[in-house]
This record gives C-alpha cells, structure tokens and sequence, in this order.
C-alpha cells in the first residue's frame, strides 16, 4: 500500500510541475456526465481535472511549498490544473459552477504562481480579458505615442497643403 501511495504522491507532483496554477473544487454532487462535459470543454484551454486524494496533494503541495490552507482539504476534492492560461480555465470552472446554480461545484481556492487564491480571487481572475485582448490592448497602449507622433509631423504639410488649396480656389 505504501508503494501505491509513493507512485500517487509522485504523480499529482507531476501534475503540479506542468502547471503554475491549481484550482480545488469540491466535486461530490456532480455526476459522471457532468465531470465529462467539464473535462471537455478544459481540454480546450489545456486544462485537466482530476479527483485527489487530500492526504496525498496535502504532501505533494508541501514539496512544492504551495499555500494550500488545511480547512479547503476536506471532503471530496478534485484539482484543476495544467495550460497556460489560468484565466481562460478559471472562466470555464466559472461558466460550469453557474449551469449547476452554483449548487453541484464548488470551487474551495486555489494557488497561481505560489500565492493563494480564495473564491473570490478565482472569479475575478475569470472576468479578465483573454490573453488574445490582453496583448491587443497592450499593443494598443505601446503604439499609441508613435501614432500621435505620426499625426503632429503630418499636421505641418497637411496645413500647408490646405493654405495651398484654399489659394488655388480664390
């Protein structure tokens, strides 16, 4: 039995090395079409779901120094992990808890990037924008002073086309 363990514990550990971030949810109300349908809709964002064992992710989180509170390893938990868009997968986890009325799913916290997540972290981590838009605004933001730039040089020979123009009317 100890052997079944070790391989257990090695292989949630595992899990957590491909992801820098974990989301535990309690799971015991949701059926096995559910889960599937949920499984699904996180392969499209990279993202896996898997039933835990406490005990055991409570050792493999200690190895990977994550500040998993005692209180959210109760119960039927299952950890949501991998991709590398957190928010993407925390807007799926979001979209599932409110087809189940928020009843069958419940999301108990979470870590990203080794900080600890309450609930209220990991829905507001699911109201950010998509990566695609994040980089959009940002390229926005970065090209907007050489565009303006491009304006005020423009302004002088667009004036003087316009004096020009105006003169040629007359």
């Amino acid at each position: 039995m100890r052997d079944e363990k070790e391989l257990l514990a090695k292989w949630i550990r595992s899990q957590l090395d491909k992801s820098n971030y974990v989301f535990i949810a309690d799971f015991s109300k949701v059926t096995v079409k559910e889960v599937t349908k949920l499984r699904r809709e996180l392969a499209k964002e990279a993202g896996e779901f898997h039933v835990v064992k406490n005990s055991i992710l409570s050792i493999a989180a200690s190895e990977h120094s994550l500040p998993i509170a005692k209180d959210i390893l109760q119960g039927q938990n299952a950890i949501i992990v991998g991709g590398d868009n957190p928010s993407g997968v925390a807007k799926i986890i979001k979209k599932f808890n409110k087809s189940s009325n928020g009843e069958k799913f419940i999301v108990k916290g979470g870590v990203l990037d080794s900080e600890a997540l309450s609930c209220s972290d990991i829905d507001a981590l699911a109201e950010l924008p998509s990566k695609e838009v994040l980089r959009g605004q940002l390229l926005a933001t970065l090209s907007a002073p050489a565009q303006q730039c491009v304006r005020v040089l423009n302004a002088v020979p667009q004036g003087m086309l316009n004096v020009l123009q105006a003169r040629a009317e007359m």
